[in-house]
This record gives structure tokens, C-alpha cells and sequence, in this order.
């Protein structure tokens, strides 16, 4: 599976228990920052861009498993969750 960030009609899930809400995400973000200081010394992010971005690994929460992450259309999983708690 290529490990992408979920877009906004998508999310994961785990093939393996059925999980779409809680995940380990561990990802690598470059990023350049605005940051503004005080005369006090203490500063402030004011701005964040985002330069790249890459996930490394994407492991469900609930059973462990990171191979068997999958993107899956939004509104369909949420549409299969209710089934799938009644049979397990």
C-alpha cells in the first residue's frame, strides 16, 4: 500500500479488525515557520508552510497491524461499520 494522508472523501481502515477511527501515524513533515518574538525573548509560530511531507508507517490502533491499512472511500465505510459490529 502507498501511504498517503486521507483527502477529504476518504479515511482508512484496517482490514484486519475493522477499525476506522484510531491509528499511529508516524510521518516526516518539512516545513518552513514564521516565528515572532517577543521583547521578552518568547516566541510565537505565526505562520507554518508546509514543504513536504511523507508517511512512513500507518498502524492500526486497535490490533497492531500495519499491513493491513487500506484508503477507503469515505461514506462507504461509514455506511459498512454498523454490519461489521454485528457480526464480530
Amino acid at each position: 500500500m502507498a501511504l498517503t494522508i486521507p483527502g477529504d472523501g476518504q479515511r482508512w481502515r484496517c482490514a484486519g479488525c475493522g477499525n476506522l477511527t484510531r491509528f499511529d501515524v508516524t510521518r516526516t513533515r518539512r516545513t518552513t515557520e514564521f516565528w515572532h518574538f517577543d521583547l521578552a525573548g518568547e516566541h510565537q509560530v505565526e505562520e507554518t508552510e508546509l514543504r513536504t511531507e511523507s508517511v512512513e508507517q500507518v498502524s492500526c490502533r486497535w490490533c497492531g497491524r500495519s499491513d493491513a491499512i487500506e484508503l477507503v472511500d469515505r461514506y462507504e465505510a461509514a455506511e459498512r461499520e454498523p454490519a461489521q459490529l454485528e457480526t464480530s
